[in-house]
């Protein structure tokens, strides 16, 4: 059972002497972040911090983002959960379990409302 969320995130070089410069001084890459196992503590995750496939409060997940990579980010941007069947089924067993939390009827209903289309299965 295996899952991750990806991001894309912007950040910026500020050296700390002031005769190094660096160019480009901004740059793009992936961050991955481990999905915690449905049931367990940080499985909801995706409720705390998605909404409709976008990160729903921009400010606090890049200072979160500043905090992890020890850089100034400019930007961070849902990509995907990345999932593997195993994982995306007890997901779903859990969600199910649990439709009242979200203030849904329906697993369909809850993945599209948080994750949007952005929803990766790997074989």
């Amino acid at each position: 059972m295996d899952a991750r969320y990806v991001f894309a995130v912007r950040f910026r070089l500020e050296p700390n002497v002031g005769d190094v410069t660096v160019e480009p001084s901004e740059f793009e890459t992936r961050l991955y972040r481990s999905a915690d196992p449905p049931g367990e503590e940080g499985w909801l995750f995706f409720r705390d911090n998605l909404w409709r496939g976008e990160i729903n409060d921009d400010d606090h997940f890049r200072r979160l983002t500043e905090e992890a990579l020890g850089v100034p980010v400019v930007s961070v941007e849902y990509r995907a959960l990345e999932t593997d069947a195993e994982y995306l089924d007890a997901l779903e067993d859990e969600i199910r379990a649990n439709l009242g939390t979200f203030n849904a009827t329906s697993v369909s209903e809850v993945t599209k409302k948080y994750l949007g289309s952005s929803l990766e299965v790997r074989k």
